[in-house]
C-alpha cells in the first residue's frame, strides 16, 4: 500500500467519524448551552457537570464545547500512524488512550514503565475511540489551557499549542500537530 493509499483509506475511515462525533457533540453543546444561558440547573445539567468533572454551568460548556476537527483528525493521524499501529489494529485505539481500570477492554502496550505493564483501551469502533478522546480532552486537568483556548478561538494552529501535556514530546508535539495539519490540509475539515 503507498503513502497515498494509507492516507487515503485513513480519511475514508476517521473524518466521517469525526464528522459525526463533532455533530453528536455540537448538538448537546448547543442544548446544554440554551438550558444554562436560562440560568437553569435541572437534573440534565447535573448529572452532566458530574460527567464532565465541572465545577459550574459555565464551566460545564467550556468542558462540552467541542474542539476543531483538523486537530481531532491530526492527532487520530500522528498516534495512530494513520490507523495502521498495532494499537489501531488491535484495539480500535486511535489515540494512544492508556488504560489504568482492569475491568475495562484494554490491550497491553507491550512497554514497561518499571515493572509495571502499561496498557491501552480498547474501543468497539471508531467512533467510541473518537467520543472518548474528546472527552479526555475535555475532563482532564492537563487539558485546562487548551480548553480555555478553544472557548477564545477554535483555530487549530492556536489550539495545538497548548497540547505539549499530551505527549512526552511536549512542545515539540503541537509544532508536529500544527505541520501535520497544515500539509495534509485538515484544516479545510473545520
Amino acid at each position: 500500500m503507498t503513502v497515498q493509499e494509507k492516507k487515503q483509506r485513513f480519511r475514508d475511515l476517521v473524518v466521517p467519524a469525526v464528522n459525526k462525533v463533532y455533530a453528536d457533540l455540537e448538538a448537546e453543546y448547543q442544548s446544554t448551552k440554551k438550558i444554562v444561558d436560562k440560568g437553569i440547573i435541572n437534573a440534565k445539567i447535573k448529572k452532566l457537570m458530574k460527567s464532565y468533572s465541572a465545577k459550574s454551568p459555565q464551566d460545564l460548556l467550556t468542558r462540552m464545547k467541542p474542539h476543531a476537527k483538523s486537530v481531532a483528525i491530526a492527532q487520530a493521524a500522528m498516534e495512530s500512524a494513520w490507523e495502521t499501529s498495532r494499537f489501531a489494529r488491535d484495539a480500535t485505539n486511535l489515540f494512544g488512550v492508556w488504560s489504568f481500570n482492569k475491568n475495562e477492554p484494554r490491550v497491553p502496550a507491550g512497554e514497561k514503565r518499571g515493572k509495571k505493564t502499561i496498557y491501552v483501551k480498547k474501543y468497539p469502533s471508531i467512533e467510541a475511540s473518537i467520543r472518548d478522546y474528546y472527552h479526555i480532552l475535555a475532563t482532564g486537568r492537563a487539558f485546562n489551557e487548551f480548553r480555555e483556548q478553544k472557548m477564545k478561538s477554535n483555530d487549530p494552529y492556536q489550539l495545538v499549542k497548548k497540547l505539549d501535556k499530551y505527549s512526552e514530546k511536549g512542545a515539540e508535539y503541537g509544532k508536529e500537530l500544527a505541520s501535520m495539519i497544515r500539509y495534509n490540509r485538515f484544516y479545510e475539515f473545520d
